[in-house]
């Protein structure tokens, strides 16, 4: 293969990735919404490209992959529909109800709870639901909700890897390498599980104190009945049958947005009194934008080359030790997503995977370290996943209405807590990948 020279489209890109991504990592610092630093950065990338010849406005349309934002956006305006019916809260007052005070049963089937529905409705959403109900339980019990909030948050995390809707950066892996969504759970799945009962016996070391306590009876008798029983149990009815469609999508030939879209069809037209555009309204559309805008910058990176020139000087390493790569890939994404958000990198980390299968190289198993790695490392601190800022939002409420700032999770407490939660996984799915590496270099059907 030619090798390719450095210049100034090149140094152009790769100046407004870099700025961009650095505006997004800093959003803390400067005040300026990641949303906000990506679109000025789509925008930039877009006349740059013009000027110099690399990139244009069709080009960056092209770039965009629909398949994620379409999968993404129906799924948001599913669980939108599902919220106002109160069947979330039923199923958490459930949990509590028959836990009666064992408060490290408590923590397991609340986090069962919520990993089993991250891996279908993404873990953002599955802590909004739950961390308010969490912190309610809590209160009622007598007992401090940081053991809970952060076993929601780290469980949620890592349940969402398994699946190829669990996660955002799934879905872009999935979507650009053609996974499909039996394919990833046959891959992630073991691995995941494996994950999720280390980390709900560690925590139940972490916090042996706080769950030692006794609890006292548990008094929610101001909680609500369902509020609209038939669009609840329309709703799970049209997930299991969008889970049926996931699962055959291949031999349907139907993309998983398609099935999403005709499950949020079918969803609607069941329950006749659904609002439209209340359920739009809150659909997350500033991620989806987030989304479109990475899909924007990187197709401009890609487009002047700049990701092609960095992949030639990583090719000979990899095609020399497929494994070790592989291993470093996981646990520098792992790093690298604990420090920053994990849809920027993943974004980035795309197109220099596909650059090398280019070039005949079998990049199988660097997909699923790269699923791993950004999924696992979110645990580390509490930037790692926009779930884990969420967590540590509404701890901070709740520690400033009760006056009493030892309730907040603070950044310290969750290094503390969540790092070796993340090293001890990443230990574990090292392990699995090396002993089970041929499995995970084979090539998936797709």
């Amino acid at each position: 293969m030619e090798t390719l020279v450095w210049n100034t489209e090149m140094m152009v890109s790769g100046i407004i990735l870099g700025l961009t991504f650095l505006a997004i990592f800093t959003e803390g610092v400067h005040g300026i919404h990641r949303v906000k630093c990506g679109m000025a950065g789509a925008a930039v990338m877009i006349l740059a490209g013009q000027v110099f010849g690399f990139y244009n406005g069709e080009e960056a349309v092209h770039a965009i992959d629909w398949k994620v934002v379409f999968l993404l956006g129906g799924m948001m305006t599913i669980v939108a529909i599902m919220i106002p019916t109160g069947g979330f809260q039923q199923m958490a007052y459930a949990i509590a109800d028959y836990s009666k005070g064992r408060l490290f049963l408590l923590m397991a089937l609340m986090g069962t709870l919520v990993t089993v529905l991250s891996l279908l409705l993404d873990n953002v959403t599955t802590v909004v639901i739950f961390g308010p109900l969490i912190i309610l339980i809590c209160q009622s019990l007598r007992v401090s909700a940081i053991p809970f909030l952060l076993a929601a948050a780290l469980l949620s995390d890592t349940g969402g890897v398994a699946t190829l809707v669990g996660d955002p950066p799934n879905l872009m892996i999935g979507s650009a390498a053609g996974i499909g969504f039996n394919d990833f759970i046959i891959h992630m799945g073991g691995m995941v599980f494996v994950a999720w009962i280390v980390i709900l016996l560690f925590l139940r070391y972490l916090f042996k104190e706080e769950l030692s306590v006794t609890a006292h009876e548990l008094d929610l008798s101001d909680r609500q009945p369902l509020s609209d029983p038939k669009t609840w149990y329309a709703s799970l009815a049209v997930l299991g049958v969008m889970v049926i469609g996931f699962i055959l999508h291949g031999r349907l030939d139907w993309e998983p947005w398609f099935v999403t879209a005709l499950g949020l069809t079918a969803l609607v037209f069941i329950g006749k009194d659904i609002d439209m555009e209340e359920a739009f309204a809150h659909t997350e559309l500033a991620l989806l934008m987030f989304f479109i805008s990475l899909f924007i910058i990187v197709g401009g990176v890609e487009h002047s080359q700049f990701l092609e020139y960095i992949g030639q000087f990583i090719v000979p390493f990899v095609e020399s030790d497929l494994l070790t790569a592989t291993i470093m890939l996981m646990w520098v994404s792992a790093i690298l997503s604990a420090a920053i958000d994990n849809i920027p990198f993943t974004a980035a980390m795309i197109p220099i995977i596909l650059g090398m299968e280019s070039q005949g190289i079998n990049v199988t198993p660097l997909w699923w370290a790269l699923a791993a790695g950004v999924g696992m490392g979110g645990n580390g601190t509490h930037l790692g996943s926009t779930a884990n800022v969420f967590i540590v939002t509404i701890s901070e409420k709740m520690a400033k209405d009760a006056g009493d700032p030892s309730l907040a999770i603070t950044p310290g407490l969750w290094f503390r807590k969540g790092l070796p939660v993340m090293l001890l996984t990443l230990v574990s799915c090292t392990i699995i990948m090396v002993t089970f590496f041929d499995f995970f270099a084979h090539h998936y059907q797709g």
